[in-house]
Order: C-alpha cells, then sequence, then structure tokens
C-alpha cells in the first residue's frame, strides 16, 4: 500500500484518564472513563473519537460510492456508536453500529449503497473480521 497520509496522535497521563494530542495540534482533548465503567466522565474517551472518525470515514466512502451509482445523498448523515465491553478472555472489546440516514434514496438503494460503502472504507476494511459491526439504514429513506 501506498501510504498519502499519516496522523500522528500522542497519549500521555493515566491513559483513559489522561490526554491526547495530534502532533500538529489538532486535535487536543484531555480524557475520562465514562461514568458507565466507573470512572468520573466528563471529558472525551478513546470510544467517541473511534466513533467519530468512523462516522467521517464511512460517510466519506459513502458519498464516494452514490456519486459513482448517481445517487442523491443529499441530507445523508452517518452515526456511529461504539460499545465496549469484557470480550470473554480477559480483555476489552468492541461493538459498532453504522446508522445511516439517505432520506432521497429508496431503501433497496440504499441498502446496497451502504454495503458497498462498507467494502471502501478504510475504518471497516481496518476492523473486518476483528469486531461486530452492524450496518443499519434508519427508516428515513425514500419510499
Amino acid at each position: 500500500m501506498q501510504v498519502l497520509y499519516t496522523a500522528s496522535a500522542q497519549a500521555t497521563g493515566d491513559g483513559r484518564d489522561g490526554h491526547v494530542r495530534t502532533t500538529d495540534g489538532t486535535v487536543d482533548l484531555d480524557l475520562a472513563i465514562p461514568k458507565e465503567m466507573g470512572g468520573a466522565g466528563g471529558a472525551a474517551n478513546p470510544e467517541q473519537l473511534f466513533a467519530a472518525g468512523y462516522a467521517a470515514c464511512f460517510h466519506s466512502a459513502l458519498r464516494l460510492v452514490a456519486r459513482k451509482a448517481k445517487a442523491d445523498v443529499s441530507g445523508s448523515v452517518v452515526e456511529a456508536e461504539v460499545g465496549i465491553g469484557p470480550n470473554g478472555s480477559g480483555g476489552f472489546g468492541l461493538a459498532v453500529t453504522l446508522v445511516v440516514d439517505l432520506p432521497a434514496v429508496e431503501r433497496a438503494a440504499a441498502e446496497q449503497l451502504v454495503e458497498t460503502a462498507h467494502q471502501v472504507c478504510p475504518y471497516s476494511n481496518a476492523t473486518r473480521g476483528n469486531i461486530e459491526v452492524a450496518l443499519t439504514v434508519r427508516e428515513t429513506a425514500a419510499a
């Protein structure tokens, strides 16, 4: 693979109760363990960062495949839900649900676009076979 861009970030402090910063300074955030996991909450966490990245990346892939299919993706939205929990082997794992709104596309076509985007998206390709990823087309799809 020819690398076109490399992002670099550093984590300091106590990991999930620490700080992250990209080397260029565009991301600079305190982190906190969510209350649901016994922490104080009130700051970003790695799952939120992963969800934001996956949603943006998948939306970009979706728009790419939609352009090729000449589909109207105006008003489209991608929401990534990232869950974390014990994996049964002493560690933790992630589960992702991608919820896609394509209000101007008929449901069957929307489902096909989402599935095709899932084959194109770098996050989907990186996680395939490693974590559960569910794809959902919200009921706002055109009738």
